[in-house]
Formats: structure tokens, C-alpha cells, sequence
């Protein structure tokens, strides 16, 4: 039963997703999803059912990729009556949703399956990977790659996080960068060191040929 509803979420997600253009598509899921249960699996703690379930859904609802914030809840509800899925776990999920993401601002997670799937989409946003999904995203929302005329901003309120201006390389240093220390579990912090230098290198360079510097 339980992979069935694996197999038949797994579908509904690749439907949803699969033409988005701004780093949050069917792909990204995918991804969040193995590394959450690699996570899962090294650390020898959480329900991976809750896990693969959580990292599967956990854009659905996502206020960026709705109309408003109402809509994506109400397509996730509809989702979870159409599985059946039975009500603790629903809880279950919809508490690792609501509190995994970075704008939410939540410190203190509710539970380990949480901490493993913020994990995984944490991962999933640094190191090479993380770096297209960053200029995907900036293009999307119409940001300019870079402008050292802006400063950047160190406190946003949420509203400000995602409507403030600002460039994808700016992203970097408002949020891509404190990732690697914001890490709840030791599996995510080893696979995090690579990705964060990466990132580092290539800031190095980018700044090398934006000031064409030969």
C-alpha cells in the first residue's frame, strides 16, 4: 500500500512540475527526495515513508509556484483526500512542509523527518546544481544576474525576502552561503563542505571576469 501511494504521488508531483522553468521542477523533487533518504538512511533515524512522501510534496503548495498561498494548500488537501492518506500522516507531513523552508524563518524543527527533508532541499541549493537553479530562478523573476550598485540585504522579512530587489548573485551572500551552517544532520554537513566551496570558487571567477581582469 505504501509504495503504491509512493508510485501514484510520485506521478501527481512529475504532472505538476515537470514544465516548471525557475529550479523547482519535477527534477529538484527527484533529487531532494534521494538525498533525504541517502540522509535518512546513513543517520539510521526517521519514517521514510514520511520522508519520501515530505520531499516529494514539498513545493507543491509553495506560495512561488501558486496563485496565493490558499491555492497551494488547497492542492495539496485535495491531493491527500484523493490517496486517502490516513490523518497522523497527513499531520505529519503538512507540520515538515510548513516549517522546512527558508522563509518561513522556523529555528526549532518538530521532528527529525523534518530536519532530514530540510536537509536534502538545502542541499539541493548549493554547489553547482544550486547554482543554476539560482540564475534559472532570477531569470524567471526578472532580476538582473548582477548589480554591484545594490547592496546586500543582511534581515528581510519574508515579503521582503522574495519581493525586495535584488540579483542572483546577491542570493548568494543573502542566503546560499549560511546554508552550509544551517545543516541539521552530520550526513548533510559532510556532502555540504564540497558544494560550499564550489560556490566559493566560483564567485571567485565570476567576479574575475565581470571586472575582466586577464
Amino acid at each position: 500500500m505504501k509504495q503504491t501511494i509512493i508510485e501514484l504521488t510520485e506521478k501527481y508531483v512529475y504532472n505538476q512540475l515537470n514544465s516548471d522553468a525557475s529550479g523547482h521542477d519535477w527534477f529538484h523533487i527527484d533529487r531532494v527526495r534521494k538525498l533525504a533518504l541517502h540522509i535518512a538512511r546513513e543517520e539510521k533515524k526517521g519514517n521514510e515513508f514520511i520522508i519520501e512522501l515530505a520531499a516529494l510534496l514539498h513545493d507543491i503548495p509553495d506560495d512561488k509556484l501558486n496563485q496565493n498561498v490558499d491555492a497551494g494548500w488547497r492542492k495539496l488537501d485535495d491531493w491527500f483526500r484523493e490517496i486517502n492518506l490516513d490523518v497522523d500522516t497527513v499531520k505529519d507531513i503538512k507540520q515538515i512542509i510548513t516549517t522546512i523552508s527558508y522563509s518561513s524563518g522556523h529555528v526549532q524543527l518538530p521532528s527529525i523527518e523534518a530536519e532530514i527533508v530540510q536537509d536534502a532541499d538545502r542541499l539541493d541549493a548549493i554547489g553547482a546544481i544550486g547554482i543554476a537553479r539560482t540564475f534559472a530562478y532570477g531569470g524567471k523573476k526578472g532580476q538582473p544576474m548582477y548589480d554591484p550598485s545594490l547592496i546586500v540585504r543582511e534581515k528581510m522579512t519574508k515579503q521582503e525576502y522574495r519581493m525586495g530587489k535584488s540579483s542572483s548573485v546577491h542570493h548568494f551572500y543573502e542566503k546560499l552561503l549560511r546554508l552550509q551552517d544551517m545543516l541539521n544532520t552530520c550526513t548533510a554537513k559532510k556532502i555540504a563542505s564540497e558544494r560550499h566551496e564550489y560556490m566559493v570558487s566560483f564567485l571567485e571567477e565570476f567576479y574575475k571576469e565581470w571586472d575582466v581582469r586577464l
